[in-house]
């Protein structure tokens, strides 16, 4: 044998006894409980971190719900809102229209007072004029008093 192969040998050796030492004074019970700790462990911190999951999904349930919640109240005021924002228009609407209409009819009105007042000024412009005709015609003529009767005579027949 060679010295390599004599080396390895007395390593294989030193391990064979190692691990049957390690077995013969119980170290074979400590690794068993210490890996049976560290799987309960391990099997703690799972079940912590599966509540933690389930704490957490059903938080996330409950904020999804609220955020609908939220946004069905979110759709009821802005429905509302519109539907204030419509009858506000249909009111504003008609006080316009009525407002309108008022200041139509007095406008109106005034057309039809001015038109009475020009009225009345061409009926007292005409009167005027023929009243200063008349009072022309009576003194350029010499027989106005006939003039006078024949149209006292004319109304009366005209009259009846």
């Amino acid at each position: 044998m060679e010295p390599a192969e004599q080396a390895e040998l007395w390593v294989a050796l030193a391990f064979v006894c190692f691990v049957a030492l390690a077995l013969y004074a119980g170290a074979w019970k400590k690794l068993v409980e210490a890996l049976d700790s560290r799987g309960a462990k391990i099997a703690g911190e799972l079940a912590e971190a599966r509540r933690l999951r389930e704490e957490a999904e059903a938080l996330l349930g409950s904020f999804k719900k609220k955020a609908a919640e939220a946004e069905a109240e979110a759709a009821a005021l802005i429905a509302h809102a519109k539907a204030e924002a419509e009858a506000m228009a249909k009111e504003n609407a008609a006080r316009m229209a009525d407002f309108i209409e008022r200041r139509r009819k007095q406008a109106d009105a005034k057309i039809a007072l001015a038109e009475s007042q020009a009225t009345a000024q061409v009926r007292a412009a005409a009167a005027d004029a023929a009243t200063r005709a008349a009072e022309l015609v009576l003194r350029n003529h010499d027989g106005a008093a006939d003039l006078v009767n024949q149209g006292i005579a004319d109304l009366k027949r005209l009259m009846h």
